[in-house]
């Protein structure tokens, strides 16, 4: 049961960050958001800086604001938070005001054909939301307003309760591993005992790693650069079975020789690195799978009469969907894995921009960096 003496307060205006020029945040404040039908409002506790932020941040895409990009829009970004139920839009018995839940980003419009198929993050109504066209998207932090903020809406169907017992910085990590279970999924692999690759040890690789750990994936192998050996240790901590620098060890003839010779099962690709998708396809065995998890920074040159030749299978993902993130849960409430380690880093709502720059210049080795709104 929920303590009634506990509920917020719900004020009429709140603190937010908001996008002007690319890079530029701006602490500012706005009125406080009014949940509709199936929505809530939550009390934004804590929210992680990831990568696809900063993306947003500094270049736009993948967000979409009122048809275009998102620079001086009075847009909010920031999409990994949790936080507190603190009011219900008409008719939403789902939740109680008080209870402490994380947060998925797509909502979807749940209208179009992908939606009623269940894959909410291939909306095709993505960025409708706005004008004559409002169809009802929402994917916070992209097109709808996100979490750097004290409060934000959400649609119930992206609410995942917290466990008890888990700190608020863990609880913003359920996305995360959320994002690594929907690759798992989307690559259709029974998993247990056949070998996975991580390439990239990022926080979506390094969940990626103790994901597929925790579903009796055999071996686990990540890899990374000198640059990443902290992480790579991580990924030790985390599961891998094996870890790869791949400036002293080409990371193909790693994979082949760990795995005498055949290669493994499934790539989970989270590097973003040029010619990635080439080097996963000669890490699997022929009939093999790839997952690609991160954007690439410049379109890449890909051998396809290798992968047409070899039967091999590359699936693209966006986001955590498939309700995915409340599997990652389920598996952090039974200590499957620590998903806390790779927490590195907290500050406060009013130090966001020094938040984003810990995790885009990786300042004091940060990995996953948090902002608190409470203490």
């Amino acid at each position: 049961m929920v303590n009634v003496a506990s509920r917020p307060v719900i004020p009429a205006k709140m603190q937010a960050w908001v996008l002007g020029n690319p890079g530029a945040l701006e602490l500012t404040e706005k009125p406080v958001p009014q949940p509709g039908a199936a929505e809530v409002l939550v009390r934004v506790d804590a929210i992680a800086v990831c990568a696809t932020d900063l993306e947003v941040i500094y270049h736009g895409p993948p967000a979409l604001i009122q048809g275009g990009e998102p620079f001086n829009k009075n847009f909010t970004p920031g999409h990994e938070y949790m936080g507190t139920v603190a009011g219900l839009g008409p008719g939403v018995d789902e939740f109680e005001v008080g209870e402490r839940v994380a947060v998925e980003v797509h909502a979807g419009c749940g209208r179009c054909e992908r939606c009623r198929e269940g894959m909410y993050t291939a909306c095709l109504n993505y960025g409708m939301n706005y004008g004559d066209r409002d169809k009802g998207h929402r994917a916070n932090g992209f097109t709808t307003d996100g979490g750097f903020a004290e409060y934000a809406i959400n649609h119930v169907n992206t609410l995942v309760r917290v466990p008890g017992g888990m700190s608020d910085e863990e609880a913003t990590l359920i996305v995360t591993a959320g994002t690594a279970m929907y690759g798992l999924d989307v690559m259709g692999g029974l998993i247990a005992g056949q070998a996975l690759v991580v390439t990239g040890p990022g926080p979506i690789g390094l969940m990626g790693v103790a994901v597929a750990k925790a579903l009796g994936a055999q071996p686990v192998i990540l890899t990374g650069t000198h640059a990443d050996q902290r992480r790579l240790e991580l990924g030790r901590r985390l599961g891998a079975d094996h870890v790869v620098n791949v400036h002293a060890e080409d990371a193909v003839a790693a994979v082949k020789r760990i795995t005498d010779g055949k290669g493994c099962h499934y790539v989970l690709e989270c590097s973003g690195a040029p010619d990635a998708v080439n080097e996963a396809a000669r890490m699997v065995n022929r009939g093999g799978r790839i997952c690609l998890a991160a954007f690439p920074q410049e379109p890449a040159r890909v051998d396809l009469a290798y992968l047409v030749s070899n039967n091999i299978y590359v699936f693209g993902i966006r986001g955590e969907g498939k309700s995915a993130t409340h599997r990652a849960a389920a598996l952090m409430q039974q200590k499957r894995f620590d998903a806390s380690l790779i927490h590195t880093h907290t500050f406060p709502l009013d130090e966001v921009p020094t938040a984003i720059r810990y995790s885009r210049e990786r300042v004091d080795d940060a990995i996953k960096v948090v902002v608190k709104m409470r203490h």
